[in-house]
């Protein structure tokens, strides 16, 4: 039985469904990225003690990469559930998933109480957490882009999309506080203080989704078609918008590398070249405040111009600073560092995040848009994010003396994604009831 529908264009509702769906953004983001956090400075001592420094922080980011194996099968599930059930019941369960194993993991034993079995009940849980997230971000961003007004979806549908960002202020905020603890004290509760907060906004998120309805959208297709739960959207995706799945596996590149890279890689890249972790810590903090301006901004340009120029703008910024930022970082700098982030999140990659929650869903009919838009942002997650800190720790060297490399690698992404870009059909003014757009 499907939830019936609030009035269309109802801007009080759409504000609500825009929080509801933020707040689950951000648990999502805080829960992956805190991980992220650990992982870069925790995890090698707790959980791969035996390992060399070198060896015990690629083991770490391993499995930081590990959690992104598991979002395309949970983009894949998750998607074809909420087409053919519904989108706030999906979301329902994506979140008590997500929340749930990210608590678990903060009370998990490290490797010298229960030995190898805490690095794999570790891989598990991220496993557990990957796989939620897959189907978290598509929903919550569905859900809000097909409750919007037609002229102002890329608008609101970029607000859920700063969670990234939110979470960023809250982990930084935690770890500000557990980086000040003695090294025995971090290593034996100190980090898990910041996975056990997490229930915090597992409890909010839960009780304001409950009181959502499925969108206008959704029941609409319903009504038109009340047999569509025995169709199968994961089959036709790959059938009939194969091309938009790999042209959203373009689109993430220049979005993923430089994020995944400024706040989870430069984090031990910074400490090889003598960079204190405040100094980091301190300029993400700045570039996650700046970015609900930017989302703001750039969302709302994409609702007048459209979708392709503002992201190509960003591909292009993030091409540009690719080596300035690591020039800028090895200063030494805290202004040079600050203003390298700014210039790389908030210009190039914000101009990016802030409207790919539409230009993506804008690609698929409403039948398989929860499956399509997010089996195809997850896919590309396991190319373009969960592998970032592994392959850019492997390409600068033990002492970080190849970062040449890790800029190149960084510059191919953002060309890759630009060429994406100039292929993609423009999505701004479509009817989110026809038939989905296709390759140009």
């Amino acid at each position: 039985m499907v939830a019936t529908s609030p009035p269309r264009n109802d801007l009080r509702y759409t504000w609500k469904v825009t929080a509801s769906s933020f707040l689950g953004n951000t648990l999502e983001y805080y829960d992956f990225l805190v991980y992220g956090t650990a992982a870069a400075v925790v995890f090698p001592k707790v959980f791969f003690p035996e390992a060399g420094g070198f060896v015990a922080t690629l083991s770490a980011f391993g499995t930081f990469a590990v959690g992104f194996l598991a979002r395309p099968l949970g983009g894949l599930y998750f998607g074809s559930r909420g087409d053919r059930h519904g989108r706030k019941s999906t979301l329902m369960v994506t979140l008590v998933l997500m929340g749930v194993s990210t608590i678990l993991i903060g009370l998990l034993p490290g490797y010298d109480s229960i030995g190898v079995w805490a690095p794999i009940l570790l891989v598990v849980l991220r496993l557990a957490q990957g796989f939620a997230v897959g189907g978290e971000w598509g929903g919550s961003m569905i859900i809000v882009l097909e409750s919007a007004p037609p002229h102002r979806r890329g608008f609101f549908s970029a607000w859920p999309n700063t969670g990234g960002f939110s979470a960023q202020i809250l982990i930084t905020g935690v770890f500000a506080y557990v980086f000040t603890l003695p090294d025995e004290q971090l290593l034996s509760w100190g980090w898990r203080i910041p996975f056990l907060l997490s229930a915090v906004v597992l409890v909010v998120t839960f009780w304001m989704r409950r009181s959502l309805h499925e969108t206008p959208v959704f029941t609409s297709a319903v009504a038109a078609d009340p047999q569509r739960a025995t169709h199968g959207p994961i089959r036709r995706i790959f059938v009939d918008d194969w091309r938009n799945l790999l042209l959203i596996v373009g689109l993430r590149f220049a979005e993923a590398l430089p994020y995944f890279l400024l706040t989870v890689f430069a984090l031990s890249y910074g400490a090889s070249i003598g960079i204190e972790k405040g100094q980091l810590n301190n300029a993400i903090l700045i570039a996650a405040v700046l970015a609900f301006v930017s989302h703001g901004a750039f969302a709302a340009l994409s609702d007048r111009i459209g979708r392709r120029p503002v992201y190509f703008f960003g591909a292009a910024v993030v091409f540009v600073m690719a080596f300035p930022f690591f020039a800028m970082l090895h200063s030494g700098s805290t202004v040079l560092i600050v203003l390298a982030y700014v210039l790389v999140l908030n210009v190039g990659h914000n101009a990016i995040n802030a409207i790919q929650p539409a230009f993506y869903a804008e690609l698929f009919p409403a039948e398989r848009r929860y499956t399509g838009a997010a089996a195809g942002r997850e896919i590309a997650s396991v190319f373009a994010g969960g592998l970032t800190p592994f392959v850019a720790t492997a390409l600068a060297g033990a002492d970080g003396s190849r970062w040449p490399l890790v800029a190149a690698y960084v510059m191919v992404g953002a060309v890759v994604t630009m060429i994406a870009v100039y292929k993609a059909p423009e999505s701004y003014r479509r009817d989110l009831t026809t038939t989905g757009t296709s390759v140009r």
